[in-house]
């Protein structure tokens, strides 16, 4: 990843307004904020929430709150507690999150 012509500056999350994106079950709150082609977003993912579809999109994930888990294709399943992070490439492994008893993290894609 290559980050040009991005001024220092500072984010308060509390006041990006959040979107709702439902799942198949539950739902997630994404806070996002666009810096060129970099998007960065805090996440917040309701209790019982199990993603709608299966996300090609590469990420870089930290688990602040709560207890995510991601499957992928092949039966691997992983579960992130805070502190934790993944991170895969575009177009590389197709995963899905859930959560039983909800998540926050921080995605940078």
């Amino acid at each position: 990843m290559d980050i040009n012509d991005l001024p220092f500056g500072t984010t308060d999350w509390a006041t990006i307004e959040p979107t709702l994106h439902p799942g198949e079950t539950g739902s997630a709150y994404w806070r996002t904020r666009q810096f060129g082609p970099i998007r960065v977003r805090m996440v917040e993912y309701t209790p019982g929430y199990l993603a709608d579809h299966w996300c090609s999109k590469g990420h870089i994930l930290l688990c602040l709150e709560g207890e995510l888990h991601t499957e992928l294709p092949d039966g691997r399943h992983f579960v992130l507690t805070p502190g934790m992070s993944y991170q895969v490439a575009d177009g590389a492994e197709p995963h899905r999150s859930s959560t039983e008893v909800g998540a926050k993290l921080f995605v940078v894609d």
